[in-house]
């Protein structure tokens, strides 16, 4: 169907839908910031924290010779991809093959968008959790493909009952997308999960695609899982990862889509139209970046993991029932009664100085909640601790 046929769905579709939140919100920030108001941001999930300093002396170097600022091919040097590899078997024991299981993407959200376009047509179904990544969402509707939500309850651990999925609908589905660890849950899935999941795709023929950029943010002894540890995953999955989270690179666009083969090879072909390919030497100082100890990464998650009790602490001492993620950058807390998620992070903002991010910005389900981040030094999260908890009090 061409974008623009006669019934205009694409243009109208482009009529109704909004700014990405976060870019109206820093917009909103700016304005206060010219009114006198501090703002202490907790709502967005870029790490403050920088990239180890071998990465970025690797950047330099690469970028120092003269022949390293031309274009680049679309899969990058083969030892970009031989880094993913060497990733993936280290930190989950999984084999790819990096001729022909591995896309390089210029961040996951860019990959996760092309990939709709690419696989998705008019008449398909698109299962999407709810909560979920905007994208997922936005991408979808762009296609022209038809969103089936399903809901993530505390009471099912927040994983999707597939179980309740109608079989017509299932039917009719093209893709399923799946986020562990979650944004803005922060909640984990087991293996086991993952199982059931591949089993359901290849019943009803339907493509999983797994999120998991906080894969390497955890906070004890069990790391999570990816799905392509699942024995046949690959025939019916392709997962998307990416270094903004794991290895503090969110400016840097370093991401890449494994798995399926053909599936991969269809996403490229889009991507081949679409852009041109990353920096040489990012790619050159990300291969680095993944190929460090895992010491690193777990240095930094303590750093999280004393900034999240900080946050938690607080919040259970205001008497909120919050629970404490096991993973990722957000606390998904619950809001006092006679509010909506909108006015209540918008009150905050502007009365206590405090940016956390509505609920709903995720999809309905959000609804009675906010997301709070911890990508803020301790000090900083401390300080916006006691102005949220002052003013908390008076409401």
């Amino acid at each position: 169907m061409s974008l623009y046929s006669t019934n205009g769905r694409y243009l109208k579709i482009m009529a109704i839908i909004k700014k990405h939140f976060f870019a109206q919100l820093d917009e909103t920030i700016a304005t206060l910031k010219t009114e006198g108001v501090e703002v202490i941001r907790l709502d967005i999930g870029s790490p403050d924290l920088p990239p180890h300093p071998s990465v970025i002396e690797t950047l330099a170097r690469a970028s120092a010779r003269g022949d390293s600022h031309g274009y680049q091919s679309h899969l990058g040097p083969l030892s970009y991809r031989e880094a993913w590899t060497g990733m993936y078997k280290r930190v989950f024991n999984v084999d790819l093959d990096p001729a022909t299981e591995i896309v390089p993407l210029l961040g996951t959200k860019e990959g996760i968008y092309h990939l709709s376009q690419a696989v998705i047509k008019a008449s398909n179904v698109v299962l999407i959790p709810n909560p979920y990544y905007p994208t997922y969402l936005r991408g979808t509707e762009l296609a022209g493909g038809t969103p089936y939500f399903m809901p993530l309850l505390a009471e099912n651990g927040y994983l999707p009952n597939l179980d309740a999925i109608p079989a017509e609908i299932a039917d009719k589905a093209k893709l399923i997308w799946v986020n562990y660890p979650n944004n803005p849950l922060g909640a984990t899935a087991p293996l086991s999960f993952y199982e059931k999941l591949v089993r359901f795709a290849k019943k009803y023929n339907i493509l999983i695609c797994s999120d998991i950029p906080y894969a390497q943010v955890y906070f004890g002894e069990d790391a999570p899982p990816s799905i392509m540890q699942v024995e046949g995953a690959k025939d019916v999955a392709i997962e998307f990862n990416s270094l903004s989270k794991s290895h503090n690179m969110a400016g840097w666009r370093i991401g890449a889509a494994v798995g399926n083969s053909a599936v991969l090879n269809t996403l490229l072909k889009l991507k081949t139209n679409a852009d041109s390919g990353h920096f040489g030497p990012i790619l050159e100082a990300a291969s680095h970046a993944m190929g460090l100890e895992s010491s690193w990464i777990q240095e930094r998650n303590d750093i999280y993991s004393e900034r999240r009790d900080i946050i938690i602490e607080s919040l259970r001492s205001l008497g909120v029932d919050v629970a404490s993620p096991q993973a990722s950058l957000y606390i998904w807390c619950p809001i006092p009664e006679g509010w909506t998620s909108e006015k209540f992070a918008l009150a905050m903002l502007k009365e206590a100085g405090v940016s956390v991010a509505p609920g709903t910005v995720f999809g309905s389900k959000g609804e009675g909640f906010v997301r709070i981040s911890i990508t803020q030094p301790k000090e900083i999260i401390a300080e916006a601790m006691d102005k949220l908890s002052k003013w908390w009090k008076t409401l």
